[in-house]
């Protein structure tokens, strides 16, 4: 989930060589105390297929992704080509865009066990702008073996069947594609059977024919063979040969209609989609609330409110909602599985992080909590002032939204740190109690002197400025920090 700040770079082709698809000058890129690659140049061309060879940690993967865009280079520059102009994904001086359509499989599939087989194939043709094409979606899927599981969950699948899926997700955009586009395979053969490796071959021959360029890191020889160009990578340093070519194409589906890919609304829809077929965001962030509602309730039968005062009560009706907004949200879960938010964050680039926590965030629960928890708690008061407090507690609860995208930005934050910085970082939602506190003195106000719009320090609105104003920098600060 590693993203940077949006900043379009668009070039004539001119500095690009006619038929190259993608070009890497001076690449350096480290994880961690470790340089792993080294003052690499790398070209990908036109109709052919480039195999990277070499031993564990040798570096293969980490290049593949370099191309990609996922992860961060220590200098050195990744472009790529599209139409007739020239695109940065990635640079050592924090510029960072949104690749053009391309093809991708990651070598932990990069796919959410709740997707089922057909949506995550319509998914990776959504986002590389191809138009659906129904019958071109049930060939694939006959021919790759998966037809008669084109309904199931993918965590219903066995490992071969979601792994030929993964492999599938990354060649069907080329495939569809009348325009030569850059595929990126990261051991595409692991856990495939001997038919699949052979199906697999003969697709990557063809693709080569059809004009596109194809880049895929493998231990298998067989596939290897398969190659145009050979590409040995050790020490940081790359050594190239020529490949073998060997392989039969085959007969790729009719190239589909060009669409506009949908990356930032696939991904809200994705998300919306996996959260209604299993809402445990939903029923892990209300469950609390409720819990802590009642326990409120429990309290202030307790409590004589004539002397505890306004504050307490105000408090006490928006923790229900505060506790939904800083809970960790399930969205992360999904994302860490089997490097999902990896490939989104690849073919979104620098805007994932942003759209992750808007659509992490807890949206919908903070009205209707904070309006219960008054119903709950209130108990009776002077018919006028009740209207008032009602006719304004949305106020509050809608500020709410603000600390939510905050909370929801921590948590990405978190997730994509070291255990040992992780844990510091944690602490970081304590920051969070500050809007919360001036949420509360915003409630306390209307409820004992009603809603008033002046701009002094303690009125209501103010407050509720106060309160939104804190939480977007907290927002900002952990979006975009972490790529600066």
């Amino acid at each position: 989930m590693t993203d940077g700040i949006t900043q379009t770079m668009a070039h004539p082709r001119n500095p690009m060589e006619q038929g190259t698809l993608m070009h890497v000058t001076g690449m350096e890129v480290r994880r961690g105390p470790r340089t792993v690659l080294r003052d690499v140049d790398f070209r990908l061309l036109e109709g052919e297929v480039v195999a990277l060879e070499g031993p564990n940690g040798s570096g293969k993967t980490t290049l593949l992704e370099s191309c990609a865009g996922i992860l961060p280079l220590t200098s050195g520059s990744v472009t790529w080509r599209d139409g007739q102009t020239e695109v940065i994904v990635r640079d050592s001086e924090g510029r960072r865009n949104e690749p053009p359509p391309m093809g991708l499989t990651l070598q932990s599939d990069g796919m959410c066990g709740e997707e089922t087989v057909e949506e995550r194939l319509l998914l990776s043709l959504a986002v590389s702008g191809r138009g659906q094409n129904a019958g071109a979606v049930s060939q694939m899927l006959s021919e790759w073996g998966l037809e008669h599981r084109r309904a199931d969950r993918i965590s219903h699948l066995s490992g071969g069947q979601r792994r030929r899926l993964a492999v599938l997700c990354g060649l069907a955009p080329a495939a569809l594609s009348a325009d030569s586009m850059v595929v990126l395979l990261d051991e595409p053969s692991e856990g495939l059977d001997d038919a699949g490796r052979e199906l697999l071959s003969g697709w990557l021959r063809a693709l080569a024919g059809a004009g596109h360029g194809v880049v895929l890191a493998t231990h298998d020889a067989g596939i290897a063979r398969c190659a145009d160009r050979m590409v040995r990578v050790g020490d940081g340093h790359l050594e190239e040969s020529t490949g073998p070519c060997e392989g039969e194409p085959s007969k790729l589906p009719v190239p589909s209609q060009l669409a506009k890919p949908s990356t930032h609304g696939s991904l809200v829809r994705w998300a919306i989609k996996m959260e209604m077929r299993n809402p445990v965001d939903t029923t892990g962030r209300a469950t609390p609330a409720l819990v802590a509602l009642l326990l409120s309730y429990t309290l202030l039968q307790e409590v004589d409110m004539s002397h505890a005062g306004s504050e307490l009560l105000a408090a006490l009706v928006l923790v229900p909602a505060f506790i939904t907004v800083v809970v960790s949200p399930a969205l992360i879960r999904r994302l860490t599985e089997a490097d999902c938010g990896r490939w989104w964050s690849a073919v979104i680039g620098p805007g994932a992080r942003p759209t992750y926590s808007i659509i992490g965030a807890s949206i919908i629960l903070p009205l209707p909590l904070t309006y219960l928890s008054w119903i709950v708690l209130a108990g009776p008061s002077d018919a006028a002032s009740e209207s008032e407090v009602l006719s304004w507690l949305w106020l509050p609860a809608v500020v709410m939204i603000d600390v939510a995208a905050a909370a929801a930005a921590l948590h990405l934050l978190v997730a994509d740190l070291r255990r040992a910085s992780a844990a510091a970082a944690s602490l970081l939602l304590l920051v969070l109690v500050w809007p919360f506190l001036q949420l509360t003195d915003a409630l306390s106000v209307i409820m004992t002197e009603g809603m008033s719009f002046g701009l002094g320090m303690g009125d209501p609105l103010v407050s509720c400025i106060m309160a939104s104003l804190i939480s977007i920098l907290v927002w900002a600060v952990a979006i975009y920090l972490p790529d600066a």
